[in-house]
């Protein structure tokens, strides 16, 4: 199953929608804003600058408030340097992408703000609808690349039946710990077969010697089974099912296109497609439920809600989602408050030259 027409973050403004609930992306790139400098000060130590025109992309920006802050500290990088050289500063052309069913409506409307804050720039900003795993924009024509949360979406759902045509991952919606063998090896089929082509169109439409910047969910264990929130979604599925409100069938054939890599698996891609060098894998982890990052238990559940609920709406159906979701932040609430260890969500930041 592909996911261009049925994935996209909870739209709005409201008060369960990702616009108010993405506290977590911004934190993550809060904490990748010193790579993102060093990237835009190594556009001018390569010689890039002073260019008329600075061509910027935020691939999968969803609606909009972590792509302000990215294209904030693009800019603010850019005048400092640009002040500190002598150089005139560049017009700005930022590209927003994402897949055509995003709420475009509200990442425009929240443009205003930032356009007056920099009305005194020749900044232009356009949106990008379409996939990133495939061309974008065209040749040799991008100097940055950004991308947060993003590249770790699978273009679809790996093909999780065995020959009989049953399916592999019965009663789980992502690698658990009792998925046989053969589900690890499709996702990381898939996701090996979709970050390629990512990087691969991304080097048809870099400069040479352009940067991408890369913000990833990651995992530092070989074992790839520590899915969130995907295995408390799964209990919770099971739970609707053994009431009767969910066909089993419904729960078997549904998995998340989504893949959590290792750094090794990240650094293999990179190597074997070949275009581009990596030049910084860093590491940020996040405790889960951090109140510093999720106000409340509430802002927690709903930041998981807002980017999982259009899958499960696309594929059980609008009606029951009220219900699930309340069993959902039962299981995830109480599994927090019983562990005995602390729980991390990881966060890699990537840097790629294009060679």
């Amino acid at each position: 199953m592909e996911v261009k027409n049925m994935l996209f973050m909870s739209k709005g403004n409201g008060e369960s929608s990702f616009f108010q609930n993405c506290s977590f992306t911004q934190k993550v790139v809060a904490m990748s804003k010193p790579a993102l400098e060093k990237v835009v000060e190594s556009l001018f130590s390569e010689g890039f600058l002073p260019y008329q025109v600075l061509n910027v992309a935020d691939l999968g920006c969803s609606s909009g408030r972590t792509t302000f802050l990215v294209m904030e500290t693009v800019i603010e990088s850019v005048k400092r340097k640009c002040r500190e050289l002598n150089y005139q500063i560049p017009e700005f052309q930022f590209y927003l992408n994402d897949l055509p069913v995003n709420d475009f409506n509200t990442l425009f409307k929240g443009l205003s703000n930032f356009t007056e804050k920099y009305n005194d720039l020749p900044c232009f900003v356009m949106g990008c609808p379409g996939s990133f795993h495939g061309r974008l924009f065209s040749k040799s024509s991008m100097h940055l690349v950004h991308s947060s949360y993003g590249a770790h979406w699978l273009s679809k759902v790996p093909r999780l039946m065995d020959k009989e045509g049953l399916p592999l991952n019965k009663g789980k919606v992502y690698i658990s710990k009792t998925s046989p063998a053969a589900v690890k090896e499709e996702y990381l089929a898939q996701f090996e077969e979709d970050f390629s082509l990512f990087l691969k169109s991304r080097s048809h439409e870099m400069i040479r010697e352009g940067r991408v910047i890369l913000i990833i969910n990651g995992r530092l264990s070989e074992d790839p089974t520590n899915g969130e929130p995907w295995e408390p979604l799964a209990e919770a599925i099971a739970d609707m099912v053994s009431l009767g409100v969910i066909p089993e069938e419904k729960l078997d054939s549904f998995n998340a296109p989504y893949y959590i890599p290792s750094e090794k698996e990240v650094k293999n891609i990179v190597d074997r497609e070949g275009s581009f060098e990596l030049e910084v894998l860093e590491t940020f982890p996040i405790e889960m439920g951090d109140k510093s990052v999720w106000s409340s238990d509430e802002k927690f559940i709903k930041n998981l809600r807002s980017f999982t609920e259009s899958m499960v709406s696309h594929h059980f159906g609008g009606e029951i989602l009220d219900k699930l979701y309340d069993k959902f932040a039962q299981i995830v609430l109480q599994d927090l408050a019983t562990r005995t260890e602390p729980s991390e969500v990881i966060s890699f930041v990537v840097v790629l030259r294009r060679l």
